[in-house]
Protein backbone atom coordinates (compact mmCIF):
# COMPACT_ATOMS: atom_id res chain seq x y z
CA UNK A 1 0.00 0.00 0.00
CA UNK A 2 1.22 3.33 -1.32
CA UNK A 3 1.38 4.59 2.83
CA UNK A 4 3.91 2.27 3.86
CA UNK A 5 6.49 3.97 1.84
CA UNK A 6 5.58 7.73 2.76
CA UNK A 7 8.55 8.80 4.59
CA UNK A 8 8.93 10.13 7.99
CA UNK A 9 7.72 13.78 7.53
CA UNK A 10 5.10 13.07 5.41
CA UNK A 11 3.94 10.49 8.08
CA UNK A 12 4.09 13.48 10.82
CA UNK A 13 2.70 16.13 8.19
CA UNK A 14 -0.63 13.65 8.04
CA UNK A 15 -0.74 13.24 12.23
CA UNK A 16 0.32 17.42 12.81
CA UNK A 17 -2.53 18.68 10.35
CA UNK A 18 -5.25 15.93 12.35
CA UNK A 19 -3.57 17.75 15.54
CA UNK A 20 -3.72 21.35 14.14
CA UNK A 21 -7.32 21.02 12.43
CA UNK A 22 -8.80 18.73 15.27
CA UNK A 23 -10.11 16.26 12.90
CA UNK A 24 -9.34 12.60 13.65
CA UNK A 25 -7.57 10.30 10.77
CA UNK A 26 -7.98 6.81 9.91
CA UNK A 27 -6.30 4.04 11.13
CA UNK A 28 -5.00 3.14 7.87
CA UNK A 29 -3.49 6.47 7.45
CA UNK A 30 -0.05 5.13 9.40
CA UNK A 31 1.35 1.91 9.01
CA UNK A 32 0.09 -0.30 11.99
CA UNK A 33 3.42 -2.03 12.32
CA UNK A 34 6.20 0.67 11.97
CA UNK A 35 9.36 -0.63 13.72
CA UNK A 36 9.57 1.66 17.56
CA UNK A 37 13.30 3.46 15.92
CA UNK A 38 10.88 4.60 12.75
CA UNK A 39 7.60 5.38 14.99
CA UNK A 40 9.95 7.47 17.58
CA UNK A 41 11.22 9.33 14.39
CA UNK A 42 7.72 10.04 13.24
CA UNK A 43 7.10 11.57 16.72
CA UNK A 44 10.11 13.85 16.63
CA UNK A 45 9.28 15.21 13.27
CA UNK A 46 5.20 15.91 14.31
CA UNK A 47 7.18 17.69 17.71
CA UNK A 48 9.71 19.51 15.55
CA UNK A 49 6.53 20.65 13.42
CA UNK A 50 4.74 22.33 16.14
CA UNK A 51 7.41 23.75 17.64
CA UNK A 52 8.61 25.41 14.62
CA UNK A 53 5.18 26.25 13.71
CA UNK A 54 3.86 27.68 16.97
CA UNK A 55 7.33 28.67 18.75
CA UNK A 56 6.48 26.82 21.66
CA UNK A 57 9.35 24.31 23.44
CA UNK A 58 8.83 21.13 24.70
CA UNK A 59 7.84 21.28 28.10
CA UNK A 60 6.56 18.02 29.09
CA UNK A 61 6.93 14.16 28.65
CA UNK A 62 4.06 11.64 29.30
CA UNK A 63 5.33 7.92 30.02
CA UNK A 64 2.69 5.65 28.76
CA UNK A 65 2.18 1.89 28.93
CA UNK A 66 3.88 1.47 33.06
CA UNK A 67 2.04 -1.41 34.16
CA UNK A 68 1.43 -4.91 32.66
CA UNK A 69 -2.16 -4.06 32.48
CA UNK A 70 -1.52 -1.11 29.93
CA UNK A 71 1.31 -2.92 27.84
CA UNK A 72 -1.06 -5.81 27.36
CA UNK A 73 -3.32 -3.86 25.83
CA UNK A 74 -1.27 -2.34 23.23
CA UNK A 75 1.15 -5.84 23.03
CA UNK A 76 4.15 -3.98 24.42
CA UNK A 77 7.05 -5.44 27.33
CA UNK A 78 8.29 -1.88 27.78
CA UNK A 79 6.68 1.76 28.37
CA UNK A 80 6.97 4.57 26.10
CA UNK A 81 6.87 7.96 25.94
CA UNK A 82 5.54 11.05 23.96
CA UNK A 83 6.79 14.69 24.05
CA UNK A 84 4.12 17.28 24.84
CA UNK A 85 4.56 21.17 24.07
CA UNK A 86 3.77 23.83 26.28
CA UNK A 87 0.04 24.39 25.46
CA UNK A 88 -0.73 20.95 26.69
CA UNK A 89 -0.38 22.08 30.17
CA UNK A 90 -3.51 22.91 31.46
CA UNK A 91 -4.56 25.37 33.41
CA UNK A 92 -7.38 23.50 35.26
CA UNK A 93 -10.32 24.11 32.30
CA UNK A 94 -10.85 22.09 29.47
CA UNK A 95 -13.42 22.09 26.76
CA UNK A 96 -14.37 19.09 25.61
CA UNK A 97 -15.31 20.08 22.33
CA UNK A 98 -11.69 21.18 21.92
CA UNK A 99 -10.45 17.89 22.12
CA UNK A 100 -11.10 14.70 19.84
CA UNK A 101 -11.75 11.58 21.99
CA UNK A 102 -10.13 12.12 25.45
CA UNK A 103 -9.30 10.02 28.16
CA UNK A 104 -8.14 10.60 31.32
CA UNK A 105 -5.73 9.53 33.68
CA UNK A 106 -4.23 10.41 37.38
CA UNK A 107 -0.92 10.69 37.23
CA UNK A 108 1.93 12.20 39.22
CA UNK A 109 4.10 14.79 37.50
CA UNK A 110 7.68 15.63 38.17
CA UNK A 111 9.07 18.95 37.55
CA UNK A 112 12.93 18.67 36.67
CA UNK A 113 14.84 21.95 39.39
CA UNK A 114 18.01 21.06 36.90
CA UNK A 115 18.91 19.37 34.05
CA UNK A 116 18.91 15.82 34.63
CA UNK A 117 21.24 12.66 32.76
CA UNK A 118 21.84 9.03 32.69
CA UNK A 119 24.35 9.42 35.64
CA UNK A 120 21.55 10.28 37.92
CA UNK A 121 20.15 7.23 40.06
CA UNK A 122 17.72 7.66 41.94
CA UNK A 123 18.23 9.57 44.78
CA UNK A 124 19.88 12.23 42.27
CA UNK A 125 16.56 12.37 40.06
CA UNK A 126 14.80 12.66 43.77
CA UNK A 127 16.90 15.31 44.70
CA UNK A 128 16.74 16.83 41.27
CA UNK A 129 12.85 17.00 41.14
CA UNK A 130 9.82 18.35 42.86
CA UNK A 131 6.71 16.25 42.65
CA UNK A 132 2.84 17.03 42.14
CA UNK A 133 -0.46 15.63 41.84
CA UNK A 134 -1.40 15.52 38.61
CA UNK A 135 -4.39 14.83 36.38
CA UNK A 136 -3.49 13.31 32.20
CA UNK A 137 -5.95 13.74 29.49
CA UNK A 138 -5.16 11.27 26.86
CA UNK A 139 -6.33 12.15 23.21
CA UNK A 140 -5.66 10.55 19.79
CA UNK A 141 -5.38 12.15 16.29
CA UNK A 142 -6.90 8.38 15.25
CA UNK A 143 -10.42 7.28 15.25
CA UNK A 144 -11.70 4.89 17.08
CA UNK A 145 -8.20 4.56 19.24
CA UNK A 146 -8.86 2.98 22.18
CA UNK A 147 -7.85 0.73 22.35
CA UNK A 148 -7.79 -0.20 18.75
CA UNK A 149 -4.65 1.11 17.60
CA UNK A 150 -1.15 -0.48 17.36
CA UNK A 151 1.75 0.00 19.54
CA UNK A 152 3.84 1.94 16.83
CA UNK A 153 0.42 3.79 15.89
CA UNK A 154 0.95 5.23 19.47
CA UNK A 155 3.94 6.11 19.42
CA UNK A 156 4.42 7.99 16.02
CA UNK A 157 0.83 9.91 17.74
CA UNK A 158 3.34 11.42 20.70
CA UNK A 159 1.86 8.58 22.74
CA UNK A 160 -1.69 9.67 22.26
CA UNK A 161 -0.77 12.92 24.13
CA UNK A 162 -3.33 15.64 25.22
CA UNK A 163 -3.46 17.86 28.00
CA UNK A 164 -2.02 17.34 31.56
CA UNK A 165 -3.01 19.36 34.53
CA UNK A 166 -0.33 20.18 38.02
CA UNK A 167 -1.25 20.38 41.08
CA UNK A 168 0.71 22.28 43.96
CA UNK A 169 4.26 20.50 44.24
CA UNK A 170 6.34 19.07 46.49
CA UNK A 171 9.93 20.24 46.51
CA UNK A 172 11.69 18.32 49.14
CA UNK A 173 10.41 14.42 48.80
CA UNK A 174 11.27 11.05 49.83
CA UNK A 175 11.24 7.89 47.83
CA UNK A 176 9.51 6.67 50.73
CA UNK A 177 6.45 8.99 50.25
CA UNK A 178 5.64 8.30 47.01
CA UNK A 179 6.11 4.39 47.35
CA UNK A 180 2.68 2.14 47.45
CA UNK A 181 0.64 5.37 47.79
CA UNK A 182 -2.89 5.27 46.58
CA UNK A 183 -4.88 7.88 43.70
CA UNK A 184 -8.43 8.34 43.72
CA UNK A 185 -10.32 10.02 41.11
CA UNK A 186 -14.04 11.87 41.57
CA UNK A 187 -16.45 12.99 39.07
CA UNK A 188 -18.52 15.82 40.53
CA UNK A 189 -17.74 14.09 44.11
CA UNK A 190 -18.39 10.53 43.84
CA UNK A 191 -15.05 8.48 42.92
CA UNK A 192 -15.08 6.43 40.15
CA UNK A 193 -11.30 5.13 40.25
CA UNK A 194 -8.38 4.29 42.28
CA UNK A 195 -5.46 2.65 42.10
CA UNK A 196 -1.60 2.42 43.37
CA UNK A 197 1.24 4.08 42.66
CA UNK A 198 3.19 0.59 42.50
CA UNK A 199 0.75 -0.24 39.22
CA UNK A 200 3.71 2.85 37.41
CA UNK A 201 7.06 0.44 37.12
CA UNK A 202 7.05 -0.54 40.53
CA UNK A 203 7.09 3.48 42.19
CA UNK A 204 6.97 6.83 39.76
CA UNK A 205 10.27 7.17 40.36
CA UNK A 206 11.11 4.33 38.58
CA UNK A 207 9.54 5.94 35.45
CA UNK A 208 11.39 8.71 35.29
CA UNK A 209 14.51 7.15 35.41
CA UNK A 210 13.30 5.26 32.12
CA UNK A 211 12.46 7.52 30.66
CA UNK A 212 15.90 9.72 31.14
CA UNK A 213 17.98 6.20 29.96
CA UNK A 214 15.18 5.97 26.83
CA UNK A 215 15.40 9.82 25.79
CA UNK A 216 19.57 9.78 25.99
CA UNK A 217 18.95 6.76 23.55
CA UNK A 218 17.59 9.08 20.92
CA UNK A 219 19.65 12.15 21.64
CA UNK A 220 17.42 13.76 24.02
CA UNK A 221 17.25 14.90 28.03
CA UNK A 222 15.13 15.98 30.43
CA UNK A 223 15.92 20.13 30.65
CA UNK A 224 15.35 22.26 33.84
CA UNK A 225 11.83 23.09 33.99
CA UNK A 226 10.11 20.27 31.86
CA UNK A 227 7.30 18.32 33.26
CA UNK A 228 7.19 14.36 33.30
CA UNK A 229 3.91 12.87 33.18
CA UNK A 230 4.95 9.65 35.04
CA UNK A 231 2.63 6.98 34.84
CA UNK A 232 -1.44 5.87 35.49
CA UNK A 233 -2.60 4.72 38.74
CA UNK A 234 -5.45 3.97 36.39
CA UNK A 235 -6.88 1.95 33.90
CA UNK A 236 -8.22 4.95 31.63
CA UNK A 237 -11.63 6.48 31.72
CA UNK A 238 -13.68 8.43 29.10
CA UNK A 239 -13.61 11.87 29.88
CA UNK A 240 -17.06 13.97 30.47
CA UNK A 241 -17.62 16.80 31.34
CA UNK A 242 -17.65 18.17 35.33
CA UNK A 243 -15.38 18.38 37.65
CA UNK A 244 -12.95 16.03 38.21
CA UNK A 245 -10.59 15.80 41.21
CA UNK A 246 -6.94 13.73 41.68
CA UNK A 247 -6.18 12.69 45.18
CA UNK A 248 -2.93 11.33 46.21
CA UNK A 249 -2.10 10.19 49.92
CA UNK A 250 0.48 12.52 51.67
CA UNK A 251 0.51 15.05 48.32
CA UNK A 252 -2.83 16.34 47.99
CA UNK A 253 -5.14 17.31 45.32
CA UNK A 254 -5.55 18.78 41.62
CA UNK A 255 -8.98 19.89 40.44
CA UNK A 256 -9.97 19.67 36.43
CA UNK A 257 -13.09 21.10 35.26
CA UNK A 258 -14.80 19.88 32.21
CA UNK A 259 -17.39 22.36 29.95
Amino acid sequence: MEQFDLNDKELALLLYEAHLNNQPIGKDKIPAFLEKDKAYAVQRAVTEKKTADSGEEVAAYKISLTSKETQDLFASDTPLYGAMTASALSDGTIQLSSMLSPLIEIELVFIAKEDLSIEDDIDAIIEKTMVAPGIEVPDSRFEDWFPNITLSQVIADSAVAGKIVVGEAIDDYSYNQLDGINGSLTLDGEEIANGPSSDVLGHPVNAVKWLINELDAHGLSLKKGMHVSSGTFILPKQLEKGQYEASYDGLGSVKLEVK
